[in-house]
């Protein structure tokens, strides 16, 4: 199999941490990352390419979050992700699954991975904000599981301009395929 082409049945877009709490703490750049996230989300269900949502996710009083765990003390501190949804302008189906995960990585503690495997998948679409959490932590584990991987940058968003292109041309691209939005909707247009 090259890796210039996807087989959609063994292909998932993994859409993470587009959820309404977060898109409001990034009002600026929010409508264009929707708008990009929506067109990718659209030509893979044209294709028949599985799209799977998963979102951070606490319940009230943030039972889940340990009093060692830094960066979830962090969330706590901000009072968010109890109760918010994904995006709504991303026109998520019903048949698509949601997966709701209590840490950075979408596959730390979740159900993710077995799905994946179940349904067949071996390669991944994915997209994210931020690039320093969901999906850095994201990609290191579906790396090591050896999926195969490919990332959109023009559906990935991180505060911190600097450290957001870097780990995109570094990190990112020894372990990813990076695609702007373009080179992702011609991929699956030829699949």
């Amino acid at each position: 199999m090259s890796l210039t082409t996807l087989t959609p049945s063994k292909t998932a877009l993994l859409v993470m941490h587009y959820q309404t709490d977060i898109m409001e703490l990034f009002p600026s750049v929010a409508p264009t990352l929707l708008a990009n996230t929506r067109k990718l989300c659209d030509a893979a269900r044209d294709k028949g390419v599985g799209v799977y949502f998963a979102q951070i996710g606490f319940s009230a009083g943030y039972p889940e979050v340990s009093p060692l765990n830094k960066n979830g003390q962090g969330i706590k501190q901000l009072g968010l992700f109890v109760g918010d949804r994904v995006a709504p302008e991303l026109g998520r189906r019903k048949d698509e699954p949601l997966i709701l995960a209590r840490r950075a990585s979408v596959f730390f503690g979740t159900e993710l991975e077995l799905r994946l495997s179940a349904a067949g998948v071996d390669t991944l679409l994915m997209v994210g904000i931020a690039s320093t959490g969901v999906m850095l932590s994201s990609i290191a584990y579906a790396s090591d599981a050896d999926f195969r991987l490919f990332t959109v940058k023009d559906c990935c968003y991180d505060p911190d301009e600097v450290v957001h292109e870097r780990l995109f041309a570094t990190a990112f691209e020894s372990r990813t395929t990076v695609l702007s939005l373009d080179e992702a909707l011609s991929l699956l247009a030829s699949a």
